[in-house]
């Protein structure tokens, strides 16, 4: 996981770089200058690092696996997303790879009956928030809180295994 991880930091690392260095201006010819910076966060923009290790779940709320890994095309869009189920600690893992456009980002956290007795509810004017809530409200423009995905985890265990 901490090669994964460091893999996913120097891509990002050199795709910004590539980025940077095609922005500078010739010095033989005029000055040019780009009309877009990609000197800050935009909204909807997520950091690829928070997206792995994500927790995935089916519409019933039920977890049915986490993000292991981001595929990219060669023109760096996002081809697919491995999704890591069952297993314990890394073994018996199975890994399917799921089209990025098939899941579902949600920005609010899974409702259960366990989250309200985990966190004390707080009500600021006439909205009830817990203390989960806003925690993430700081951290939300940068990834979203899980995904989900239209399958059980019976049917993503039948799935082909993607193999690395």
């Amino acid at each position: 996981m901490l090669f994964r991880t460091t893999a996913i930091a120097l891509l990002s690392a050199t795709l910004l770089a590539g980025g940077a260095l095609a922005q500078t201006g010739s010095t033989k010819g005029p000055a040019t200058t780009s009309t877009t910076t990609n000197s800050m966060h935009k909204e909807g923009q997520w950091r690829s690092s928070k997206l792995v290790g994500l927790n995935v779940y089916n519409n019933n709320n039920e977890k049915i696996g986490d993000i292991n890994e981001i595929i990219l095309d060669k023109t760096g869009k996002v081809d697919n997303v491995i999704l890591g189920v069952g297993g314990f600690l890394g073994m018996g893992t199975h890994y399917v790879a799921v089209s990025f456009d098939k899941l579902k980002w949600d920005e609010q956290p899974v409702r259960t009956s366990s989250t309200s007795s985990k966190s004390p509810a707080t009500t600021t004017g006439s909205s009830t928030t817990t203390a989960a809530d806003s925690s993430r409200s700081s951290s939300n423009n940068w990834y979203p809180d899980h995904a989900v995905y239209d399958a059980t985890k019976d049917q993503l265990k039948a799935m082909p295994e993607f193999k690395y």
